[in-house]
Formats: C-alpha cells, sequence, structure tokens
C-alpha cells in the first residue's frame, strides 16, 4: 500500500463533524444576534423614540452610529427597535401560521378522503395565487396596522409548510404503532394528537423557524408601501420608506444601516433553522 493511501481519510466523518460544529456555531450566534436586538430594545427605552431637533441628520459619528434622522432620533437606537417590533410580528404570524398548518395537516390525514382533498385544494389555491397581492389584499381589508399585518402573514404563509407536514404523516400512517392502535380501537383523531402530533414537533420547529424570516420581510415590505404598521411606530419598513425622501440629498445613513440590519436579522434566523434541520436529523446523530 502507498503513501498516499495510508494518509487518504477512510470516511467523511471528521469532514460532517467539522460541519456540524461550524453550523451549531453559527446557531448559536445567530441567537446572541436576536438576543442583543431583544436586550438592546429594553436597554433603550425610550431613547431613539423621543425627537431631539437640536441633532437632526447628522452623520455617523461616536456620539450617533447610525447617525440621526429628520427628527433627531438616533438611527442606532431607533433600527434595534424597529428590529425588536419585526420580531414580535415574526413570532405571532410565524406561530399562527405553523399551528394552522399543523391543524390542516393532521385534518388532512385523520378525517377521511374529502377532507384530504379539501385540504389539497385549499394549498393549491393559495399557493397559486400572488402572494404580495393577496397579502396587500388581506392587510387593507382589515384597516391596516400591527395585527392586520400579523393576521395576512399568518394566512398565507402555511401552504408549503402543511403540505410537508402532511407528506410526513403519510411515511407514518403505516408504522407498526399507529397500526397497533387503531387495533385497539383508537379513531383516527386519537392517533392523530398522541402519534402523528408528536412525531411532527421537529418539524413543526423548524418550520417555525424557517418562516420567520418571511414574516420580517413581509411585514417591512407591506409597512414600506403604507399597507402595513402604524407610521407612529419605528418599524424597518417605515424607516426605508422615510429615508427615500432623504437619499438623493445624500443622506445615506438613513436607508443603508436599517436595511442592512434587517438582512442580518434575517440571516440570524436562517442560521438557526439550519441549525436546527441539522440536529433533528437522525443521519447526523452520530457524526
Amino acid at each position: 500500500m502507498t503513501d498516499a493511501a495510508l494518509t487518504r481519510p477512510v470516511t467523511g466523518v471528521p469532514v460532517r463533524r467539522n460541519k456540524r460544529i461550524a453550523t451549531i456555531a453559527a446557531t448559536c450566534a445567530g441567537a446572541s444576534g436576536i438576543a442583543v436586538v431583544v436586550v438592546g430594545s429594553l436597554a433603550f427605552g425610550n431613547f431613539g423614540i423621543e425627537p431631539d431637533f437640536s441633532a437632526r441628520l447628522l452623520p455617523p459619528s461616536l456620539a450617533h452610529w447610525f447617525g440621526t434622522d429628520q427628527f433627531g432620533h438616533d438611527m442606532f437606537a431607533r433600527t434595534i427597535h424597529g428590529l425588536k417590533l419585526s420580531l414580535w410580528v415574526g413570532v405571532v404570524a410565524a406561530t399562527l401560521s405553523t399551528l394552522i398548518a399543523v391543524g390542516l395537516a393532521i385534518l388532512a390525514t385523520t378525517c377521511g378522503r374529502w377532507a384530504d382533498i379539501l385540504v389539497s385544494f385549499l394549498v393549491d389555491a393559495a399557493m397559486g395565487l400572488p402572494h404580495l397581492v393577496l397579502l396587500i389584499l388581506i392587510s387593507f381589508a382589515l384597516g391596516g396596522g400591527t395585527h392586520a399585518v400579523i393576521v395576512a402573514v399568518a394566512v398565507t404563509h402555511w401552504p408549503r409548510l402543511t403540505r410537508i407536514l402532511r407528506a410526513e404523516i403519510l411515511q407514518i400512517r403505516h408504522a407498526e404503532f399507529v397500526i397497533a392502535s387503531r387495533q385497539f380501537g383508537k379513531s383516527w383523531w386519537y392517533v392523530g394528537q398522541h402519534h402523528f402530533l408528536p412525531h411532527l414537533v421537529p418539524q413543526m420547529l423548524v418550520g417555525l423557524v424557517l418562516l420567520f424570516p418571511h414574516a420580517i420581510l413581509h411585514e417591512a415590505g407591506l409597512t414600506f408601501i403604507g399597507f402595513g404598521i402604524e407610521p407612529t411606530k419605528p418599524a424597518i419598513g417605515i424607516l426605508l420608506s422615510d429615508s427615500m425622501r432623504y437619499l438623493t440629498a445624500g443622506k445615506w445613513w438613513l436607508g443603508l444601516f436599517p436595511g442592512l440590519s434587517l438582512v442580518l436579522l434575517v440571516l440570524c434566523f436562517d442560521a438557526i433553522g439550519n441549525g436546527l434541520r441539522l440536529l433533528a436529523d437522525p443521519r447526523q446523530a452520530q457524526t
């Protein structure tokens, strides 16, 4: 045997282990970034909310890291407040959307063929509609505002997760523990609550986290075009919308830093979602 053959790695386990460690590290970094937003918003209090007309439109400096806006608000503090508001909207909307997806998936697989046909029709209909147009129509019909954005995002983000959970349930319908439960006289509703639902927890958790970026971005998009959160609140979409009037005057920091912060927040959730997906994968358990 040659020296090259002796030094060649036998398996890809070290590579997979290194990838796993890197993914977990990225997950921890993403969680830390989200924690910084929450703690920072609480620490700032009303700073960045109350105007200070003596410090209008100042460029970034040591005193104001992200500069100030037309009302003298510190843009760093205001951006942190806006990210926290986006987090709150994302948490509620993604949770509601996940609950809708779980309920419809269990309904489709436990209540007979008619329920499966109905859920499949709803999923296809929701995915066939223009996403942004549907968001605007729902938010406009509900009168706008924070609650309207939450409802609009929640009722438009469940179809893909429903399809995934339904396929997962169909794979375990013929498992031995499900067959044994049915032979003991248990109803499909009982099987759905006590067998299907616990089995779906990893997929639900990963799906919930991966819905956050979509919820946050769509909330910012709706707010940016005027169908979202009230203009009096420091939402990221409002900050970006207000900055459009000053970008041509050279006030670049009004749009750059809130936009980058929103992207970083989305990347934090993406890192957490990828980490949870890796940890929930049984094939990676021993690597």
